[in-house]
């Protein structure tokens, strides 16, 4: 995703948006998460939420802009975020591209064949 990023960052407007937590450790905890540390309560306010987004950028390494769900959870309701999932909107603000549910339809392929098409169609309108 990183070099997908880098090599589009001039012409597509990236962000990953972190939603509540999937496997909170006062709800469906996964033993990978155990096993990896990653042990956070489901975020009971937006400073929560933005603080463990905050670490898991640190944490990954995540270049991207992060921007953080309000507490509502409408984005991840409306997107169906969880699991993750990759997203392209075209300039009308339709989805041009509905990733997969992640880990296993997590497809960077896919999404960059899109994102390529969308930056030729620019391109070519312009």
């Amino acid at each position: 995703m990183e070099a997908i990023y880098r090599q589009y960052r001039d012409q597509i407007a990236f962000y990953v948006v972190y939603v509540q937590e999937a496997h909170p450790t006062d709800g469906w905890q996964v033993d990978s998460n155990v096993t990896e540390g990653i042990l956070y309560q489901q975020h009971q306010s937006y400073d929560e939420r933005a603080s463990v987004a905050a670490t898991c950028q640190l944490d990954l390494k995540i270049s991207v802009p992060i921007l953080v769900e309000e507490m509502d959870n409408a984005i991840d309701e409306a997107y169906g975020a969880a699991p993750e999932r990759l997203y392209l909107i075209g300039r009308d603000g339709r989805v041009a591209y509905h990733g997969g549910a992640g880990p296993h339809f997590f497809d960077l392929d896919a999404w960059e064949q899109a994102i390529e098409a969308s930056v030729a169609t620019t391109v070519s309108s312009a």
